[in-house]
């Protein structure tokens, strides 16, 4: 109970909760109101947000390929969009939407047409007002094929955009009742004039103006003075994204205190970190999860009793125990999880055979090694991982040749570009939302060449499905689509480790790495 208590007045002081709200939930803990009430004074005298100061960030993932057009975001650089981006809305510690510059939003009883109520008086980093008109922009050039947007797959099925004095109107080929949730993806940064005319500026409306843009080494921001929200976000002075791919240089930095957190913990150090008087670790359990991923059209990776052996040959357990070190539950080879709504119960777990692996890669009549590439940039202890998957595939008969890479330049050059790799997928608030951006066979993170239209006549029945116990049924369907005819190994889901120092007030533990990337603009130091 102590850890729950901690969680909630940690909420409640960083503006996460209402006074009602924590009252609630200290009331169904057992808690009286009187406790609950000293609890709040206490709570809120410890941890009143402090301003000024640079509060950094350390982060694996950066390349010098890095650019800030949200549209190509990856990775660290999808972090440091959240401290100069502003979007419509964004997901609270609980998993529920907020409203961000969409201040109301509303549907048609069928859920086909959205209206968004844009907020007014917001101002960009440039001096010029947000307008309806700026977020129709955005949605256009993120929804258009040229744009390559990462976000392109969950806008696929907008039929009409328009703004209407201050609303933004969406009219959908069909009904989406998760449409809102779809607007608080990461690519979906709101630009003067949707970035038609310069996306990678970095001009937006975020707590933060874009300083230093330094591909691959750093990034920073300094606080926006005419920040819309500056009572609940934005209290350093500074912020500074800090690249540091290497897992250990990561720790040690960390230690050294030239960075106030770090993310993508490996658990083989998380007790060595513990053990550290000025340092905690943070972990939060949610749908996220590492993979490796095949090209359905490549051989020998178009060949589905290829994909099936691989598939067995994998010791699950054995990576969640040896790799996570517990911090995370196998995987079954479709990319939900029991914390997102209507998961699909009752399909079989997939389990390490051998025998069946061998029957399925002779059947396959491929032989010869099959190079797996990988870098701890992919996830955290992914070498370790291949490793142990080419030793598991050994007692199946299958030669996996681990080839090692740089992380530098991982996500540009060697994910979705080579046919059998490490890679991982951040949590994601709906199942929808997942399937939509990256198995969707018109999807540009389609990182597995999944092309099946039977799952995507499915993903739109489901998307436009009102009746939930329908919809769950229609993802059950996919679910199994996907795990049996897909090209995605999905071995663990993990949960997200960070460590920062305990100069840093107002951290709020929540689905994602470093408070779903929102911990250099929510946080503040303490000394």
């Amino acid at each position: 109970m102590s850890q729950e208590l901690d969680c909630l007045s940690r909420r409640f002081t960083a503006g996460r909760l209402s006074r009602r709200e924590f009252l609630g939930r200290a009331a169904a803990l057992g808690l009286s109101a009187t406790f609950a009430n000293s609890l709040i004074a206490g709570a809120a005298m410890a941890q009143m947000p402090k301003r000024g100061g640079i509060l950094k960030a350390g982060l694996s993932g950066g390349a010098a390929t890095d650019t800030l057009d949200p549209a190509k975001a990856l990775e660290a650089i999808s972090f440091f969009n959240k401290c100069w981006g502003e979007y419509l809305v964004a997901l609270t510690a609980d998993g529920e939407l907020e409203n961000r510059l969409a201040e109301e939003i509303g549907s048609s009883k069928d859920a086909k047409v959205w209206t968004f109520k844009i907020r007014q008086g917001v101002e960009f980093h440039n001096g010029k007002t947000v307008t309806a008109e700026d977020v129709v922009a955005t949605l256009e050039r993120h929804s258009d094929k040229e744009s390559k947007s990462g976000a392109q797959g969950i806008l696929a099925g907008i039929e009409s955009l328009k703004a209407d004095g201050h609303d933004v109107v969406v009219t959908l080929k069909q009904p989406n009742a998760e449409l809102p949730y779809l607007m608080q993806d990461y690519h979906l940064v709101i630009q003067p004039n949707g970035g038609k005319d310069n996306p990678a500026e970095g001009i937006s409306a975020g707590p933060y103006k874009v300083a230093v843009n330094q591909p691959g080494v750093r990034h920073g921001g300094e606080r926006f003075a005419n920040f819309w929200q500056s009572d609940k976000m934005g209290f350093a002075d500074q912020v500074e994204v800090i690249i540091i791919n290497d897992p250990t240089a990561r720790v040690s930095a960390l230690q050294a205190g030239q960075v106030h957190m770090i993310s993508s913990v490996d658990p083989k150090v998380v007790d060595l970190i513990k053990r550290v008087p000025n340092l905690k670790v943070e972990t939060a359990s949610g749908s996220g999860h590492y993979v490796f991923n095949m090209f359905c059209d490549t051989a020998p990776f178009d060949n589905q009793d290829l994909r099936m052996a691989l598939k067995l040959a994998v010791d699950r357990q054995e990576l969640v125990d040896k790799i996570l070190r517990g911090y995370g539950t196998v995987g079954n080879d479709f990319p939900t999880s029991a914390s997102q709504p209507l998961f699909p119960e009752g399909i079989e777990q997939r389990a390490f055979d051998p025998d069946k692996a061998k029957f399925h890669y002779q059947k396959s009549g491929h032989s010869g090694p099959i190079p797996l590439r990988v870098s701890e940039v992919g996830f955290p202890g992914a070498v370790d991982a291949a490793q142990l998957f080419q030793q598991s595939a050994a007692k199946g008969g299958i030669a996996i040749e681990v080839k090692r890479v740089p992380g530098d330049g991982y996500w540009s050059e060697i994910w979705n570009k080579q046919p059998f790799c490490a890679s991982n997928w951040g949590p994601r608030p709906t199942q929808g939302m997942m399937y939509s951006t990256t198995y969707r066979s018109t999807a540009p993170w389609n990182d597995t060449h999944f092309f099946n239209e039977r799952f995507d006549k499915l993903l739109n029945e489901a998307l436009g499905e009102l009746d939930k116990d329908k919809r769950k049924n229609l993802y059950r369907e996919m679910a199994i689509i996907v795990r049996d005819e897909g090209g995605t190994i999905i071995p663990m889901f993990y949960q997200s480790i960070d460590a920062i120092s305990d100069k840093v007030g107002g951290y709020v533990g929540r689905v994602g790495s470093l408070m779903n990337s929102y911990a250099l603009t929510q946080c503040w130091l303490e000394a």
